[in-house]
């Protein structure tokens, strides 16, 4: 094990160059540089080991040179980013010590990182769960479909919900959130694995394959013959246009993510939009960089959740730092059953 002070080696995925359709592993590749395990003298910087980084659909988008106002594009030639676990090994700054864990979104893709910006650290108070939640249930994904679905889904006890890209790590926990809530939740999937983890793991009432569906408005009237209340939108494209042909009067949809439109050259249209007006259905787009205040009700609702075996996650763990450009592709694939989460160490 590497001490404080020392220079050591630090294992890095770089983003090779911006990318058009699918992302390939070829986009990234792994090098090695060297590290001090020291804060500089006078620094009020934090030094991390990463222990845990998340794989997340917006790290398609950042691969791009134009993005969203919210959002920074990666960099040629330098590491990827994005949500993880670290481990604090040195600090010249008041607030962190050594040995405090926390999490962060702008966690490098590399073994160990120097950081100024340490006001995007969260420190982690709770470590009686798996560190790894941090970056699911109890990090931005977790924040994501309780706001979704809470806030923005204004729900109500006994209606009727879609969720898409349901196995997932936003979905997952959107269903099961409204089957706690009282409502009656149908998901999609990609595969029959993943689908039987819907009803048989995460609790939904029913859940289909689409890959299995030629008619997917036939397939929504089948699962829904009284109508959809809310759609918790993870897909876009052909599912958003037959659910606008299945909602119900003063439905809800809740658009979090729109992944079979991210490696598109060209997005598909939606053709059902007169529907909006014919049922009076709300569309919301949101973002959890919009919610992160209700953070603490998140961690109030789900670690008693967790320890009553209430909720369950679902991770997909990939090992070693060398595994995550072929974890993040996977994504873009329907690979992941779950979270899917790279270790790069386990503290």
């Amino acid at each position: 094990m590497a001490n404080v002070g020392e220079e050591v080696s630090n294992k890095q995925v770089i983003f090779k160059d911006y990318v058009t359709g699918f992302p390939k592993e070829s986009n990234m590749y792994v090098t090695t540089s060297t590290i001090k395990l020291k804060v500089p003298e006078g620094s009020n910087a934090v030094l991390l080991k990463n222990l845990y980084l998340s794989c997340d659909p917006i790290m398609r988008i950042l691969m791009q040179p134009v993005v969203p106002s919210d959002f920074s594009s990666y960099t040629p030639g330098s590491p990827l980013n994005g949500y993880g676990v670290a481990k604090v090994l040195d600090s010249g700054h008041p607030d962190f010590k050594v040995g405090d864990l926390v999490w962060e979104a702008n966690t490098r893709w590399e073994e160990y990182s120097l950081t100024t910006a340490t006001e995007r650290l969260k420190k982690i108070k709770h470590t009686d769960v798996p560190l790894s939640y941090y970056t699911g249930l109890l990090g931005m994904p977790g924040v994501t479909a309780y706001a979704g679905f809470h806030e923005v889904c204004s729900p109500k006890k006994g209606e009727f919900v879609f969720v898409s890209a349901a196995s997932g790590a936003v979905g997952q926990l959107v269903g099961q959130f409204a089957k706690l809530f009282g409502c009656y939740v149908v998901g999609s999937a990609g595969s029959k694995e993943k689908v039987d983890l819907l009803k048989n793991k995460f609790g939904f009432d029913d859940a289909f394959n689409y890959n299995e569906e030629h008619d997917l408005d036939a397939a929504l009237k089948r699962y829904f013959p009284e109508g959809i209340d809310i759609y918790f939108e993870n897909v876009g494209g052909k599912m958003l246009d037959a659910v606008l042909l299945n909602m119900r009067t003063h439905g809800r949809v809740a658009v979090c993510g729109m992944i079979s439109q991210y490696n598109l050259d060209q997005t598909e249209g939606v053709k059902n939009l007169m529907h909006l007006i014919f049922k009076r259905i709300h569309v919301t787009g949101f973002s959890s960089l919009d919610y992160f205040h209700l953070y603490p009700k998140l961690l109030d609702t789900v670690l008693p959740y967790i320890k009553e075996g209430k909720i369950v996650y679902v991770e997909d763990i990939a090992e070693g730092l060398e595994s995550g450009p072929a974890a993040l592709v996977g994504l873009f694939k329907g690979r992941n059953k779950g979270k899917q989460v790279v270790v790069v160490a386990r503290e």
